[in-house]
């Protein structure tokens, strides 16, 4: 999952970049909310955390932005600010939920757990498909009651896949939306994690729809409708 950060005290920044990458999300950051705005008009993230008082553009400005253009990703905006009335401003504006700072690292990665996890319709942190489990607050993975290990990148894959079950997902979207700016888009190492996945997990589970992408059906077997 792709997330963008903007907030203007540098340290706090560098501080959730930290903690979300560690959490094995792509993170992209902005300290200003002109290139916030600008990085969440032209980039796909499932999820944005937004600082209310930014320099050169503040942040209830640039969410109104996004909004009016029909970005829909879920934003959780932080304020230093108490006082209700900024925050029922911030909501209105288009916030799906809000931390008053001073916060803790722990709160904010959960706020964003679910709502990436809402966003794609899922109500528990337990993911599963047939067999599988996947667990995103530990990010395990079990097979059977079997613990599975996965590297960073072949995790990412699988939780974007089980996130989106039923939904064809293509190459591109797949490298959009799980590795930041700095990747090498063109390369192939999505079709080499698929295939290490799949050997790992040692189960029918990640279809191929020819030349459309990777799909993980939903329980029934009902789908996006792609021919596989």
């Amino acid at each position: 999952m792709r997330i963008l950060v903007v907030e203007d005290d540098e340290n706090l920044n560098r501080q959730m970049v930290s903690a979300l990458t560690e959490q094995g999300y792509a993170v992209d950051a902005a300290l200003d909310g002109e290139d916030g705005h600008f990085l969440g008009e032209t980039e796909p993230y499932d999820a944005v955390i937004l600082d209310i008082g930014l320099p050169q553009m503040d942040g209830l400005s640039v969410l109104e932005a996004w909004r009016r253009e029909g970005r829909t990703m879920p934003v959780l905006i932080l304020t230093a600010r108490d006082r209700w009335s900024d925050k029922v401003q911030g909501i209105d504006a288009g916030a799906d939920d809000y931390v008053a700072k001073p916060f803790h690292m722990e709160e904010v990665l959960a706020r964003v757990r679910a709502l990436v996890r809402r966003a794609a319709g899922h109500a528990s942190n337990d993911l599963t498909a047939g067999p599988v489990r996947l667990d995103l607050r530990a990010s395990r993975v079990t097979v059977d009651g079997n613990p599975v290990k996965l590297t960073s990148h072949e995790y990412k894959v699988l939780e974007y896949l089980m996130h989106h079950r039923g939904k064809t997902i293509s190459r591109t979207e797949l490298t959009e939306h799980l590795y930041d700016q700095d990747f090498d888009r063109d390369s192939n190492t999505i079709e080499v994690f698929v295939g290490r996945l799949r050997k790992k997990l040692g189960i029918d589970l990640i279809e191929t729809v020819r030349g459309l992408g990777y799909r993980i059906d939903p329980p029934g077997g009902e789908t996006d409708g792609a021919d596989a």
